[in-house]
Parts: C-alpha cells; sequence; structure tokens
C-alpha cells in the first residue's frame, strides 16, 4: 500500500506555480506571455529547438 507523503520542495514549486499563475487568472497565454517577456529582458540565450510536425495516430 502506498502512502501519500508531501515533498517540501514540490510544495513549494507548486506554491510558487500557482502564485504566478493566479496573477494572470490562470489565463496560459497570459502567463506563457510573462514567461517568454521575462527570459528576453534576463538577457540569458535559451535553446531554441524546431517546432515539429503534428503526428497522426490514426
Amino acid at each position: 500500500m502506498k502512502t501519500k507523503t508531501t515533498d517540501p520542495i514540490v510544495a513549494e514549486v507548486r506554491a510558487a506555480r500557482d502564485k504566478h499563475a493566479s496573477q494572470f487568472g490562470y489565463d496560459l497565454k497570459k502567463i506563457f506571455r510573462d514567461i517568454k517577456a521575462r527570459q528576453e529582458a534576463s538577457g540569458r540565450d535559451y535553446v531554441k529547438y524546431p517546432s515539429r510536425p503534428a503526428v497522426s495516430t490514426k
């Protein structure tokens, strides 16, 4: 039988993520735009992979 334990690090990350998301009303597009703006403002280089075509599962 598995027991449910709470990892304090996981709980802290989830709380930070929830706080950030709540600032944008949990709107994914707004959250994404904010993250991209923070990346650009940081001046760091980020890895950019080319987009992959969707794969049909037929």
